[in-house]
C-alpha cells in the first residue's frame, strides 16, 4: 500500500479487488470488526481537500461528472454548505459508489419504544437554572440488548433542527453492534465523546477506529455504522447550525492547542455485498427507517473536504499562565462551530487535560464563575481539579447561564493555603466541557437521569476569610 500525501492527499491501494473489496468485509454482523480495524491507515489534516481510492483510477481525472464513471461507478455529490456559500467555508464531496443513494423504498417511523428518548423541540423541555450533576450515565439494564441508535438519549439542549438553530447533548450507552444498519443524521453535525469502549464506525468514506481519550465528527447527512466489542458510553454534541472548526490562535500565533495535522480521515474503503441492511435516519429529531437490498458501504473512491474525522486528544498542545492568574477556559478550545456573531459559538469543545500548573501568588483551580454561555462538563477518567470527589468518569453536570458555579469547598480551602510549587495533574485525568451561547432546556429523561441531589451543599464549607482589619492577608503557614 503507497500513500501519496501533498496539499491534496490520496491512499491508492495497487492490490487484487479482492483486497480492495476486504476493506469492510470483515466488519460486518453482530462481533467486533477485529481484522478491518487492524492497522487502519488514516490521511491526516484539517478542513483539508483530501482525495482517496481503494481502487487505483477509479476517482476521474480533471472533471467531476463523465458521462461514464470509471469502473462504471455512480457520482454523487454530498454537500456540506449551499452551493454558493463562499470558497472559504464551502464544504463538499465527490463519491464515487455503485449505487446512488436515491436507491431505496419509502422510509417509514420507527416504533415508538425505538426513538422515544430523543427530543428535537426543545420549546417545551423541562426548565432548571440550578448547579446540576449527573451520577455516572446507567449502561443498559436487566438484559437489555441496544445499538449506538437504540441507546441514544437526549440530557438537553436548544432550539430546533427544523429552523437549523440550536444544539442537543445526548448520551449513548449500548452494549450490541449494529452490524447490517445504517445510521444517517439529516439534523446536524455529531461530536462523539467515547467515555467507556472503543467505537468501531464504518463510514461511507472508510473506517475510523475512535477509543476514549480520542474523538470523532461524523457530519450532517454521512451514514455510518457503529460496532463495539463490550459495554460502550459517552457523550454526543449535535449542531443544527454550522460546522466544527479549528479556534483561530490570534496571539498564541501559528502552533498549539489543537493541530490540523493530527486530526486523520478515513481512507476508501468499499464492498459489493447484496444483503438485507437497514437505514435509519433521523429527520427533525424523528427517527425513520428502510431496508436496503444491499450494503451502502460502496463507495470506491472519494474527494473533497466534507469527510469524516477522529483526533486523539493526547496531541493537544495545552496553553497556560507561566507567570500569574489563572486563563480562561477558552485556552483549552479543541473545536469550535461559531454562531454568526463573532466570537460567539453555537458549542466550543473544550479538553482539560493533564498540564503542569506554576503560577506565583494565584489561586489555581478555575475561579469562581458566572457566565453568559451555558456550560456542560463530562468527565472521561480520573478526578477533575475543581471537584475531585464528587464529579465521576461517566457523569456530567451542567452550570446554566449566569448561575454561580467553582471549584468546591475542599478545593478552595486546600488551593488558597497551598504552597505553590510546580505541580503536574494526572496523567490520568480527562473532562471536557461543550459550552454554547444557547440556553438548555433539559428533557425529561435528562431531568429524571440520577442526580446528585445534594451538589449545592458541595460549596457550603467554602472559607469566609473576611477581616476588614488586614488588607493584606497571607496564605496560613
Amino acid at each position: 500500500m503507497s500513500t501519496k500525501r501533498s496539499t491534496t492527499t490520496t491512499m491508492e491501494i495497487s492490490s487484487p479487488l479482492k483486497k480492495a473489496r476486504a476493506g469492510l468485509e470483515e466488519s460486518k454482523g453482530e462481533s467486533c470488526p477485529t481484522t478491518a480495524f487492524k492497522n487502519l491507515k488514516y490521511l491526516n489534516g484539517f478542513g483539508a481537500e483530501l482525495e482517496s481510492e481503494a481502487l487505483e483510477g477509479a476517482l476521474p481525472k480533471g472533471q467531476n461528472t463523465p458521462q461514464i464513471c470509471p469502473y462504471g461507478l455512480h457520482a454523487e455529490q454530498l454537500s456540506g454548505s449551499s452551493f454558493t456559500t463562499p470558497r472559504v467555508h464551502n464544504q463538499r464531496s465527490w463519491l464515487y459508489r455503485i449505487r446512488p443513494t436515491c436507491k431505496h423504498a419509502p422510509f417509514k417511523p420507527v416504533s415508538a419504544e425505538e426513538g422515544k428518548y430523543l427530543v428535537n423541540d426543545f420549546s417545551q423541555q423541562v426548565i432548571n437554572p440550578n448547579q446540576l450533576r449527573w451520577k455516572p450515565f446507567p449502561m443498559p439494564q436487566d438484559g437489555e440488548q441496544l445499538d449506538f441508535v437504540q441507546g441514544l438519549k437526549t440530557l438537553a439542549g436548544a432550539g430546533a433542527p427544523d429552523v437549523k438553530t440550536g444544539m442537543a447533548i445526548h448520551i449513548y450507552a449500548c452494549n450490541k453492534s449494529m452490524g447490517n444498519k445504517a445510521f444517517c443524521n439529516s439534523d446536524g453535525d455529531m461530536l462523539i465523546v467515547p467515555q467507556q469502549g472503543t467505537l468501531y464506525v464504518r463510514t461511507e468514506f472508510g473506517l475510523l477506529e475512535v477509543a476514549p481519550r480520542e474523538i470523532c465528527v461524523i457530519q450532517r447527512g454521512i451514514r455510518f455504522t457503529v460496532d463495539i466489542d463490550g459495554p460502550s458510553r459517552g457523550y454526543i454534541c449535535e449542531v443544527y447550525n454550522g460546522h466544527f472548526k479549528l479556534p483561530d490562535l490570534g496571539p498564541i500565533g501559528a502552533n498549539g492547542l489543537a493541530n490540523p495535522r493530527d486530526f486523520q480521515s478515513p481512507v476508501a474503503a468499499f464492498e459489493d455485498k447484496k444483503c438485507s441492511f437497514e437505514a435509519v435516519q433521523k429527520f427533525m429529531g424523528k427517527l425513520f427507517t428502510t431496508t436496503l437490498e444491499y450494503s451502502p458501504y460502496d463507495v470506491v473512491a472519494w474527494f473533497g473536504n466534507y469527510v469524516p474525522y477522529k483526533y486523539n486528544l493526547w496531541n493537544f498542545c495545552a496553553v497556560n499562565s507561566v507567570t500569574f492568574d489563572h486563563m480562561d477556559p477558552s485556552i483549552f478550545t479543541v473545536l469550535t462551530c461559531p454562531s454568526a456573531e463573532p466570537g460567539v459559538a453555537v458549542a466550543d469543545f473544550v479538553i482539560f487535560p493533564p498540564r503542569w500548573l506554576v503560577q506565583e501568588k494565584t489561586f489555581r483551580p478555575p475561579y469562581y464563575h458566572r457566565n453568559c454561555m451555558s456550560e456542560f462538563m463530562g468527565n472521561i477518567e480520573g478526578r477533575y481539579e475543581a471537584k475531585p470527589e464528587g464529579f465521576l468518569p461517566g457523569g456530567g453536570s451542567l452550570h446554566s447561564v449566569m448561575m454561580g458555579h467553582g471549584p468546591d469547598a475542599d478545593t478552595y480551602n486546600k488551593a488558597s493555603q497551598a504552597e505553590l510549587k510546580p505541580v503536574k495533574l494526572p496523567e490520568d485525568s480527562l473532562a471536557f466541557m461543550f459550552e454554547s451561547t444557547y440556553m438548555f432546556k433539559l428533557t425529561q429523561w435528562g431531568n429524571d437521569a440520577p442526580k446528585d441531589e445534594e451538589y449545592y451543599k458541595c460549596w457550603e464549607g467554602v472559607a469566609e476569610n473576611f477581616d476588614p482589619e488586614n488588607p493584606h492577608p497571607a496564605p496560613k503557614a
